[in-house]
């Protein structure tokens, strides 16, 4: 066997080469430069021999084939010219379309993810075979980074599997199972990871003995045999589900879908050149840079341990008690049991206890083939769920969440009658939103071992936990609770204590800021529009009604405690309270929900509601209600990076992102700020100086316009 750095050759049954990718540089395969070098060089040798059936590409990874293209690469290029962009595209490609033409059988074993670039180079090769038994996952998801499939996978997608699957695969840049590949006709074979080379040398000699894959490489050279009727079709059908789902705001499916379509009728080269100019015209683009920013705020939070330190490890978690079966309890009791983590959920009413597991039980045997409870599911995590009415059934648990009311005191009395009961090294935590975790560890016998860990609603979508450190929170207590979140499908973020914590903290001014514009004589709708136009999934009112009113006005009142210089008491929210309009839980709040389907509909009793509290009557232009809704968050912002709320700027765009949804094709907030330039946000604040200190520039922004500087410093 040859080494060749990432790519190792070897030679099955005398006349089968094979090529193993296994990069020391990751645990995962990832098509760099020299990767891509090393191909170069091995597929010169292999198509000079004339004594081999077929070669097999594999990975060497258990449970990984290929993870696409090198981002860190890309974004070294990103200002590049357009001529280096179609240029990198097409060798790309012309390197991957050498497996169509090479003379022998080529066939791609496909274990675990197979994605971006690598699902690029499977389409090239004649035939793919998948392994049953891990999680093989096949896509393209380069519309998430506002790209498209640059190495010919808009080439051959279409022609492997068709036109219609290949413009749902790659323009929803969603991976789809080794079932749905297999269905779709993109798998030549669903076999066990061990039989995996052995079935693809068995599709090798099936080839070589009938011939088919010589005629499937000239057909899949042509153009699309595809009528105009039914092109005309599947483009407005598949214009108006990309519209309906991205708003308009990512151009990148609709290229990709418009590129599909207008070149059905070339051949596969033409096509793949047309794909290279299309690839470069959104390479570089805002909402490039934006979602590759993303991409890389992803990718760090993954490797953050939550702690600067090296020689702490957390502690292993096994079991978890949880104090509170309402929503949020619910919420994250299942959450645990997706990861087949052991939960005891209490509560001291019992009616409460039994309807909170059954809710909790409903939506960890979803199945979503069925659209409904799977039995089976029921009963696996049936076994794992206890309920518990009294303290001491929490005791063997290593970590316990309280859930309960927004209430320091009810709290702390809940603290005190349990924490003897805990083992020394177990950890107590709270779902607070916005108590300080100091003031709530007050009184603990080990402080220490107390921290905030703090879901968002509902926990099922919502990626982002806030782990709060306390005065006196350990570093291993930190460790343990991120390491903790991440096994549980979460995105941790370390945030320093204080009012709101980080998200809230951001939240609040955006919101209380809606309030003060309807009291300025903004319409509801507007504020509604600009906030959606921008790039929100709903406006800041809306969210109002999601959140509930009372929640939001006790949030409120905290966060208006802690900075009553910036954040207006405004009598709408307790008016709305006072009358009983808590928002979707009680079917109305700003707006009326009058079905299932939670979408509110204006009620003209809001507006008589409020017309004691209008100050006066302006009318706005769409910039500058988008400017009142979010320059105070990054103004907020600027003060929580000078307190040192998180450890690094780039928390705040993840946390935006993950916890409420801010756009991620403006790649977060202080990444959008960036965009507009610390210089540029002075300018645009001079008009509202009127409305107090919430619109008068920080210190910190102040010496970041004078001296040019940037929140993304790198």
């Amino acid at each position: 066997m040859a080494d060749a750095g990432a790519i190792k050759l070897s030679i099955e049954e005398s006349d089968i080469a094979v090529l193993t990718l296994d990069d020391p540089r990751g645990s995962a395969n990832v098509l760099s430069r020299s990767v891509l070098d090393e191909l170069d060089q091995h597929f010169t040798t292999l198509e000079g021999r004339k004594d081999l059936a077929g070669l097999v590409i594999r990975s060497g990874k258990p449970g990984v084939f290929i993870v696409g293209a090198d981002i860190r690469e890309f974004l070294a290029g990103i200002d590049a010219p357009r001529e280096q962009i179609v240029d990198m595209c097409n060798r790309g490609r012309k390197l991957f379309q050498r497996l169509s033409t090479m003379p022998f059988v080529t066939v791609t074993a496909i274990e675990g993810q197979c994605v971006g670039g690598g699902a690029e180079m499977a389409l090239w090769c004649d035939r793919r075979v998948v392994s049953s038994d891990s999680k093989a996952m096949f896509g393209f998801p380069e519309v998430k980074l506002g790209l498209l499939p640059g190495w010919g996978g808009t080439v051959r997608a279409p022609r492997v599997i068709g036109l219609s699957n290949a413009v749902e695969l790659v323009t929803s840049g969603e991976s789809i199972d080794a079932k749905t590949a297999n269905l779709m006709g993109l798998v030549s074979d669903l076999v066990p990871s061990a039989k995996l080379l052995a079935a693809a040398i068995q599709v090798v000699r099936a080839e070589q003995r009938g011939g088919q894959f010589k005629r499937d490489r000239g057909l899949w050279q042509q153009p699309l045999e595809i009528g105009d009727t039914e092109l005309g079709f599947l483009g407005a059908t598949a214009s108006a589900m990309i519209q309906g789902q991205t708003g308009g705001q990512y151009p990148a499916p609709m290229a990709a879908l418009e590129l599909m379509l207008a070149s059905a009728g070339l051949d596969a080269d033409a096509a793949g050149l047309e794909e290279a100019k299309a690839m470069a015209s959104l390479f570089g683009t805002p909402v490039n840079r934006a979602l590759i920013n993303v991409f890389f705020l992803t990718d760090r939070n993954k490797k953050d341990t939550g702690i600067d330190r090296k020689d702490v490890k957390p502690q292993p978690i096994r079991s978890v008690g949880v104090i509170g079966a309402g929503i949020m309890g619910q919420g994250i009791s299942a959450a645990n049991l997706k990861r087949t983590l052991p939960v005891v959920l209490a509560d001291a009413v019992p009616d409460a206890l039994s309807k909170g597991i059954q809710q909790i039980l409903e939506e960890v045997s979803y199945d979503k083939e069925k659209q409904g409870p799977n039995a089976q599911k029921a009963v696996k995590f049936a076994a794992l769920i206890n309920p518990a009415t009294v303290d001491a059934e929490l005791a063997p648990c290593d970590l316990v969440i309280e859930a309960i009311v927004e209430n320091p005191e009810v709290k702390k009395q809940l603290y005190a009658r349990l924490e003897p009961r805990l083992s020394p090294q177990a950890i107590l935590a709270s779902n607070t939103s916005t108590i300080p975790i100091t003031q709530l560890a007050a009184g603990l016998a080990r402080p220490e071992r107390f921290v905030g860990i703090h879901f968002f609603n509902p926990v099922r979508k919502m990626p982002l936990v806030e782990v709060i450190r306390g005065a006196k929170t350990s570093d291993e207590t930190i460790a343990t609770a991120v390491a903790y979140a991440k096994n549980i499908g979460k995105s941790p973020i370390v945030v320093n204590d204080g009012p709101g914590f980080l998200v809230n903290r951001l939240l609040l001014p955006y919101m209380n800021e809606s309030l003060e514009l309807i009291s300025d004589g903004a319409e509801m709708k507007a504020i509604e529009r600009s906030a959606k136009k921008f790039g929100m999934p709903m406006g800041p009112l809306t969210l109002y009604d999601v959140i509930g009113l009372d929640t939001a006005f006790y949030a409120g009142r905290v966060m208006w405690e802690a900075f009553p210089d910036r954040i207006a008491a405004s009598p709408i929210l307790p008016a709305l309270v006072k009358a009983g309009r808590l928002g979707q839980k009680t079917g109305s709040g700003f707006f009326l929900y009058k079905d299932k389907s939670g979408r509110g509909t204006p009620d003209p009793a809001v507006v008589e509601m409020f017309k004691p509290y209008i100050r006066k009557q302006e009318k706005y232009t769409p910039e500058q209600i988008t400017a009142r809704l979010f320059l105070p968050m990054v103004l907020e912002a600027t003060r929580i990076l000078e307190a040192k709320v998180v450890r690094d700027p780039r928390d705040v765009d993840l946390g935006l992102i993950f916890g409420v949804g801010f756009p991620p094709f403006k790649g977060g907030l202080l990444f959008w700020a960036d965009s507009l330039g610390a210089a540029k946000i002075v300018e645009l604040l001079k008009p509202f100086e009127n409305l107090g200190p919430r619109m008068h520039p920080t210190p910190l922004l102040l010496e970041m316009a004078k001296a040019g500087r940037r929140f993304y410093a790198g």
